[in-house]
């Protein structure tokens, strides 16, 4: 979860985004060997009544589940949607100020869906308060985008996920994509109707807890994916590039994590790799879809990308995100660590 102290006194503006979109969110559910499996067909949505069809809303073939990605053009046509509520998570939170979509919410990760007094994410009554406050029915489209290759969006995708909304997208490349194109942004500040929203969980089927992470070091048929950078993942820098505050007591990695690098899913432009692609950088490491997968990283931000590409993007049926990640395992006593 995102802990950080405080608002950027300067604003940045990454130009390496990702390629996420379109419709309706793949749900799990506990098959009887306990792994987490595909629900059952008739628990999509049909979107057809919101143009998934759009121009410009063509996905790249090979993808396990398309419908989860659009593009600049399709939200373009569904500004005023009522049935469709765009959405902006940050990692820089001043960028909603500076310029967003028109009747895009703003998603501060810092203030609206952290617990208030323990390390957690709000608790569903106050998730459900949250909906409400942003106009978002059970049964609305939420569309995702933001900076940095959408990591927050990604992020806020999961979390929507954990507490059950089913209809859920990300907008592909983000803030950047958006801007390259030339298309407007504005200053208004948007006002919603409150809605009724009721929400399920948490599915921990998707979560991961530091308990669960050690069970896993002594068994097999588990796959722990460390998505930090190299000198992160080598102990050779105990923070994240360019944030020294936000580091551990030791450094390194989980006994037994790859390291695979969550922007290595992206082109240089900020599209999502192929298919072919990503089966050969995620399955080159062994991080394959037979076994159960936990990705992690500092707060569990960038790993919550990772898990979008592995469960929606490949269909991995079995992946959780351990947001706990290295702010927890690092300052941990006596926590195994590999370097």
């Amino acid at each position: 979860m995102g802990l950080r102290s405080g608002k950027r006194k300067r604003m940045r503006q990454d130009r390496t985004f990702v390629d996420v979109s379109e419709a309706l969110v793949l749900h799990f559910v506990q098959r009887g060997d306990g792994r987490a499996g595909p629900a059952e067909t008739g628990r999509y949505r049909d979107m057809a009544d919101i143009s998934t069809a759009a121009p410009g809303a063509a996905t790249p073939a090979g993808y396990a589940h398309p419908e989860v990605l659009v593009d600049t053009e399709w939200v373009a046509l569904h500004l005023d949607d009522p049935k469709v509520r765009i959405v902006e998570a940050d990692e820089d939170p001043l960028l909603y100020e500076v310029g967003h979509i028109q009747n895009a919410a703003k998603l501060d990760w810092h203030t609206d869906v952290q617990d208030p007094v323990r390390r957690d994410f709000v608790d569903r009554a106050a998730f459900e308060a949250l909906m409400r406050r942003y106009g978002i029915g059970n049964d609305t489209t939420v569309v995702f985008y933001g900076d940095k290759n959408n990591w927050y969006a990604a992020y806020s995708y999961w979390l929507f996920t954990l507490y059950g909304h089913q209809h859920a997208m990300l907008m592909n490349g983000g803030r950047t994509k958006w801007e390259a194109e030339g298309r407007p942004y504005t200053k208004d500040t948007p006002t919603f109707a409150p809605t009724e929203y009721h929400a399920s969980g948490p599915d921990v089927t998707i979560r991961a807890f530091r308990r669960q992470v050690e069970e896993t070091l002594d068994k097999g048929g588990t796959a722990l994916v460390d998505v930090r950078s190299p000198d992160e993942y080598s102990g050779k820098l105990v923070h994240m590039i360019n944030y020294p505050q936000e580091g551990a007591s030791r450094g390194g990695h989980i006994p037994g994590a790859q390291n695979i690098p969550w922007g290595t899913a992206a082109n240089a432009d900020g599209t999502f790799k192929s298919p072919e692609e990503l089966r050969q950088i995620y399955g080159g490491k062994g991080i394959t879809p037979d076994k159960h997968v936990i990705a992690y990283c500092r707060i569990g931000e960038r790993s919550a990308h990772t898990w979008f590409v592995l469960t929606r993007l490949l269909g991995y049926p079995s992946v959780r995100n351990y947001d706990g990640s290295w702010t927890e395992w690092g300052n941990l006593v006596a926590a195994p660590i590999e370097k």
